[in-house]
Formats: structure tokens, sequence, C-alpha cells
């Protein structure tokens, strides 16, 4: 395929066009917002907002933190028809670092977590809310590279504890704090598209979910796609107090399928689609997907940040990805938000450009220039392509770093 190669500022750029298309076979995954999974990585974004939003309401900065380990243990509960309760709480393992000062004055970096912690259960799960048990594993130790060679103290043991936002290197340039990559691909097939607008319809704010008030958050899909057949495999949990018996569950599953081939053939027209709903389930002995809350956290199960959606809300593991955990990490300068983000934004705009399809991968090295990523890789299905026009797009994606960030701090984007 034709390639172009060059230095681009201090990047080194390479676009390659006519590149083959994805194969219309697709393997997609989407956790729904009960997913012990999704509420991990939520939550670690909302702790790193809030946290960020009060730095810069008192001190004028975003200062250095990082909540992107956080991890969430399941409880325990008791689940019966029509009723239920919890039994043990859900443990919020708050894993991460932030900075509890600046210039003597304290930031109170507990209180405004656990404020957080317990307005978001509040909010996503009512029934968890008064069952947590929140465990603070926050530091404020330096990374690596403060070496003591006399009486100075090195720049490096300031990073969380700032005399003022002055010490903040990136005040004065923003360098990558990792040798990491982001990745991005557009367009989405139907399929795609169908899969996150299904798996939000039946866990989000929805006619759906408010109409059916039984509807739990907890749903999975997972979809296989050969451009004419699907096949979907998809789990969507019951409220127990919603649910007076083993014959309304069962009428409640038919009525979230008959939804299914419905949306299907609305959004999938033409295509034979199959669904299995709640796979596991043994209605004759009572095992079904019946739960207090409506997500599988009440009962043991895990939740960890990075194991859910990628930041453009799917899991496509036939599609270029990356492990990368975007959310909870800081927004200013941590390259496995800001770069995934990029990228993603930048194959968008690439396939409005060309029309085909657009694969972009931005790679960093620690303590390079953010804007001038090591590598930066541009995959066109399109031939036809204006070189020039290409390396606009680029610069302009590479020039937002410094709005991506008070977009992310505002609150004003959604990831995963």
């Amino acid at each position: 395929m034709p390639r172009t190669s060059t230095t681009f500022g201090n990047s080194h750029l390479v676009i390659e066009t006519g590149a083959s298309r994805p194969d219309a076979t697709t393997i997609v995954e989407r956790k729904g917002l009960g997913h012990p999974d999704t509420l991990a990585d939520h939550l670690a974004e909302r702790l790193s907002r809030a946290y960020s939003r009060y730095t810069v309401r008192h001190f004028g900065a975003v200062l250095h933190h990082n909540f992107d380990k956080l991890a969430l243990l399941g409880g325990a509960s008791e689940v019966r028809y029509g009723g239920g309760e919890m039994t043990s709480p859900v443990r919020v393992l708050v894993n991460g670092r932030a900075a509890p000062m600046c210039g003597g004055e304290r930031i109170p970096v507990n209180e405004i977590v656990e404020t957080e912690i317990r307005a978001f259960f509040a909010e996503r799960l009512p029934e968890v809310s008064d069952h947590l048990d929140i465990v603070f594993n926050i530091t404020s130790n330096s990374s690596p590279g403060a070496v003591l060679t006399g009486d100075e103290v090195p720049d490096r043991t300031r990073w969380f504890n700032p005399r003022s936002v002055d010490d903040l290197r990136e005040r004065r340039v923003r360098l990558s704090n990792d040798t990491s990559l982001g990745t991005g691909w557009a367009p989405e097939n139907a399929f795609e598209s169908f899969v996150r607008e299904l798996v939000d319809h039946f866990s989000g704010d929805s006619d759906f979910t408010r109409a059916h008030c039984w509807c739990g958050s907890d749903v999975k899909l997972m979809g296989y796609w050969d451009g004419e057949q699907a096949d979907v495999v998809l789990c969507v949990p019951q409220k127990s107090r919603h649910v007076a018996c083993r014959a309304e569950y069962i009428r409640n599953t038919e009525t979230v399928l008959a939804e299914c081939y419905h949306m299907a053939a609305l959004r999938l027209p033409g295509a034979k689609v199959s669904f299995r709903l709640n796979a596991r389930d043994v209605p004759e002995k009572d095992e079904l997907y019946l739960t207090h809350t409506g997500s599988s956290i009440e009962s043991g199960d895990e939740g960890v940040v990075g194991r859910g959606n990628r930041v453009n809300g799917l899991i496509t593991p036939l599609r270029p990805m990356n492990l990368e955990g975007a959310n909870g990490k800081n927004p200013v300068y941590h390259v496995g938000k800001l770069y995934n983000i990029a990228a993603q934004r930048l194959a968008n705009r690439l396939y409005e450009a060309t029309g085909e399809h657009a694969e972009v991968h931005l790679v960093s090295t620690t303590g390079q220039r953010l804007d001038q990523p090591w590598r930066i890789l541009v995959r066109l299905s399109s031939s036809d392509v204006e070189i020039d026009k290409v390396q606009a797009l680029i610069t302009e994606a590479l020039d937002e770093f410094p709005a991506l960030t008070d977009e992310l701090v505002s609150d004003g984007m959604v990831l995963s």
C-alpha cells in the first residue's frame, strides 16, 4: 500500500493510504451503566474531575493526581420475589495519588472523595448508597527520578506537594507522563452502533426503563456479526422488589426479547438477528438474573478501572484497540487518557474528510512534549488523499490538548 513517512515537527509520521477496509466480521461487547467495571470507570473519572475542579477553584490549576487504579469489591445480598436486602457492603478501594496540599494549604482529599462516592452511588445504585465501605489508599509519593545529591530538594519531590502552582512543570510546557499508546478508528458499522444503542436502551434513562421499573442496569452484551447475520448474547437483570414470582420474571424476559427484535428490525433491516437472554438462567430451580439493586456488584462481583468499554464506548477485539484505562487519569498530561481521546477524534475527522475508514495511533515517549508524539500512524482506506490536508487535521488535533483538559474538567465529556 502507498506509504508516506516523514518528520512532523518532533514526531515521526507515517500515513498509509489504500489500506484494506476492516473485514465485515465483527465481534463487539458493551457493558452497561450498572456493570461493576463501568461503575469503577465512571466513579474514577468522577473523582478526578471533582478533585480537578476543587484545585482549579482554589489554586487556579489542576494539581497532580490519578485515581485510575480504583476497584470495587462486591458485597452480599439476599434476593427474594417481591423483596431483598443488602447483607454485606460494597467495598470501594480508592487506590491512587493526589496532592494533599499546595503552598501549605490543605486539600480535603478524603472528604472530596467520600462525598463524590456517596453521591455517585445515590444516583447510580441508590440501594447500595447506604452499604459502602470506603477504603482510602491515596498517597502523595513522587514518581522515580528524585535523586539526592546534596542539600537541595529535588523538584520531583514537590510533584505532589507544590509550594505553589508555579512548581507545576506543565504550567510551562506539557510533557507526556508515560510511554504509551492512544488508538482511534472510524466509522462504526451498523451493528456496532446497534450494540451501543441497545445496551443504553436497557441500562440508561430510556422510555423502556422508565416504563419498566424492574429493569436493572447491569446490562452486558456480546455480539457477532458477519455483515448479514447477527448472534447476540445479552444479560439484563431484574430488580427483585418489582418481580412478584417466577412467572412474572419470565414474562419480563419475554418483554425484553420482544424489544430486542423490534429494535433490530429498525436498526438492522433485512438482517437475520438472534438473541439469547440471561443464558445462565435455570427457571425451574429459581436460578435467575434477579437482583436487589439491579447490579451484580451487590453480590460478589468486582469492578476494576480499565476492564470495561474503551473511550469510544465499545470493546472491539477485531478492531485496533489498546488496554489503557482512561478513566481517572490526570486530564492535563496523562497520555493514556488524552491520546486515546485525541486519536478517536482525529479518526472521526479523517473519516469525514475522506468518506473512508480511518485508523489513528498516537505513541508517546515519557518526557517528550505532549503535542509532539514520538510516532503518529494514520491508516486510511482511501487512496485518493491529500497529504497536506491529513497533516492539517493532525496539527488541529494535537493543538487541542489544553482545550481538551478544560472539557474533561468541566464534565463536558463522557468516557466509555
